[in-house]
């Protein structure tokens, strides 16, 4: 009989594990609450139901009894795949406990404390008066969070002088509506500013051991909004500060108890050291495990994933060293009035892939969170320095207007 797989979302950036479990022969089960989700042609069994919602994605899981839940680069999800695992007996990578630590910020703030893992100082906060003592305690400067979203959603930076705290109740209302209004179970963090450069830590963990495959720069808007708009790999810091960084992020990965699966671990780069911004059981998003990451080292994360959900044992040896960068699109708040591309810039050597997500006549937003991005351009190179600079060339080149 045919195994068959549960997978958990359905968008563009879960197609590559769709892919990758239909080449292995399974029978996809797939999941996702928007009907109309990039993905569900691939599937054998299409479900609209939320990822989220896990006593019905268990219902569901009864019905057709597959042999694995997983999901890809979702957080959410990640809860989801953990509490239907245990609830059909299987043997789970990351326990329903852990998988809260790895997806809700309150709970990996704690996690990680109390294992020493570096980390900012904070405080979860559920209403206004928490979350003004909490701006005071912190100085007026500080970031602020919804506990569990993600795609720098909700997402903002407070910078108030202390002695202006109490002339600033409309303005910081607004701030704690505003990260409030993007929290699932409203609870609201705030967080020490941490300055300096960020990096993610790709890595995958087999029966208990974690290897750290790359790490990547991240390329943020500045504040008030953390929106990442480019990133590029190996990272192009100094070997020391990598090291610390490898140390920091293998701290962590302990810390969640993850077993077997792949890992995403924000890092900033502070003057006394690293410290973990968030981090995700599940691969990177932001195409960085599926398309920079196999172009940069040659390893598939995707299909090592899915291998290991299976029993499998993956093949995550890097192949060679290569420069890989993605660049985000942007666009002025307005309807789009035209997209101009140079035919040319596809001929450009180590142009990988350019991908406009909006359409002449569509609505795009200023640039507040990962949502309203509208295209991106993935490039390849011998460094990554040279991957980024081909990726700004072309980006430069790109003109979308809108009004």
């Amino acid at each position: 009989m045919k195994k068959k797989m549960m997978l958990l979302g359905a968008s563009a950036l879960q197609v590559p594990a769709i892919k990758k479990a239909k080449e292995m022969g399974y029978e996809i089960i797939l999941v996702d609450y928007d009907e109309n989700a990039v993905g569900f042609p691939l599937a054998d069994v299409k479900l609209v139901v939320s990822t989220l919602d896990q006593e019905e994605v268990y219902r569901q899981a009864l019905i057709y009894k597959p042999d694995v839940v997983l999901t890809s680069t979702s957080d959410g999800p990640v809860r989801t795949a953990a509490y239907v695992n245990e609830k059909l007996g299987k043997k789970p990578d990351l326990s329903y406990a852990d998988s809260l630590c790895a997806t809700i910020k309150s709970y990996m703030r704690n996690r990680l404390k109390e294992n020493g893992v570096p980390i900012p100082e904070y405080y979860a906060v559920t209403d206004y008066s928490g979350f003004k003592k909490a701006v005071a305690d912190l100085k007026g400067h500080c970031i602020v969070k919804p506990a569990d979203n993600a795609g720098s959603r909700g997402v903002l930076l407070v910078d108030v002088k202390v002695d202006a705290l109490a002339h600033k109740d409309d303005e910081l209302k607004k701030m704690y509506e505003y990260s409030r209004g993007n929290s699932k179970n409203g609870t609201v963090m705030v967080e020490e500013f941490m300055e300096g450069p960020e990096v993610s830590v790709e890595a995958m963990t087999v029966d208990g051991r974690t290897t750290i495959i790359t790490i990547t720069d991240k390329y943020i808007t500045p504040p008030p909004y953390f929106v990442e708009l480019a990133h590029c790999e190996p990272s192009m810091l100094s070997e020391e500060a990598q090291e610390k960084i490898r140390e920091v992020a293998m701290q962590a990965v302990k810390a969640i108890r993850l077993q077997n699966g792949p890992s995403h671990t924000e890092i900033k780069v502070t003057e006394t050291g690293p410290k973990v911004v968030e981090l995700a059981a599940r691969l990177g998003g932001d195409f960085i495990t599926s398309r920079l990451v196999p172009l940069s080292t040659g390893v598939d994360m995707v299909g090592a994933s899915v291998e290991l959900a299976v029993g499998e044992k993956p093949d995550i040896e890097r192949k060679f060293n290569k420069g890989a960068a993605i660049h985000f699109v942007q666009a002025k708040e307005g309807v789009i009035k035209d997209i101009v591309i140079p035919p040319n810039v596809y001929d450009i050597e180590g142009v990988e892939e350019i991908s406009i997500y909006k359409k002449i006549g569509e609505q795009v937003h200023a640039t507040k969170s990962s949502n309203d991005r509208i295209g991106h351009i993935i490039t390849v190179a011998d460094t990554a320095a040279e991957a980024l600079d081909i990726g700004r060339k072309v980006l430069g080149m790109i003109n979308v207007m809108s009004d």
